[in-house]
């Protein structure tokens, strides 16, 4: 099939020619570098070797090249995750610094109940503390802590865990603890925090 050219195709054609024509007059032959060789009296039975060498050379060089570039690349990337876990996070610090509580009180039960504000450690060992939460992140978890302290002012049991993923901006939320025997009678306190700040805290007299 005979092959038909545009004018700017046989314009790219004759310039590609010209530089393949220089090409092969700037490379020498075998019998040409051995004649400069002896011409310069250094061994020319060296030369493969020397060529071998030019070429594991030019290689090696290539491989660094790539390697460097990898090294950047890979840098690169690991810099875009740190930013993105940064940003991140100070978007999650900003959601939980709005949570608060909108109610909260003490019970004997999970969900609902009576709000008290005595209970008698012989007759309900186990108390709740329930709380309802406000601009919870929707589609996150909240890490929380409640703290119970005794009479005499010292934390004597913690909860800590994580809530399921919130679903909605008002979020019901509880912890217990479990009142002993020898836990003493007086003036309690149950104190709820997230990342460290309060968000809500309830008295209540142990009989």
């Amino acid at each position: 099939m005979e092959t038909r050219l545009t004018q700017v195709q046989l314009a790219q054609v004759v310039a590609e020619i010209d530089k393949l024509s220089n090409q092969r007059e700037l490379e020498l032959g075998t019998d040409q570098v051995r004649e400069i060789l002896r011409e310069l009296n250094l061994p020319d039975e060296l030369l493969e070797d020397a060529i071998a060498q030019m070429h594991r050379r030019e290689a090696l060089e290539k491989q660094q090249r790539r390697n460097r570039w990898i090294a950047i690349a890979s840098t690169a990337v690991v810099i875009s995750a740190i930013a993105i876990g940064i940003l991140f996070g100070q978007n999650r610090q900003q959601q939980n610094a709005q949570v608060a509580s909108t109610e909260d009180r003490i019970s004997l039960s999970k969900k609902g109940g009576d709000s008290l504000t005595q209970v008698n450690r012989q007759i309900n060992p186990r108390i709740y503390y329930q709380v309802t939460l406000k601009n919870a992140p929707i589609g996150n978890q909240l890490s929380l802590q409640c703290d119970w302290t005794n009479p005499g002012g010292q934390i004597v049991h913690q909860n800590k865990y994580q809530t399921r993923t919130i679903d909605t901006a008002v979020w019901n939320t509880n912890c217990f603890y479990d009142l002993g025997s020898a836990s003493p009678p007086g003036n309690w306190e149950v104190r709820m925090s997230l990342d460290g700040r309060a968000i809500g805290s309830e008295p209540f007299v142990v009989k």
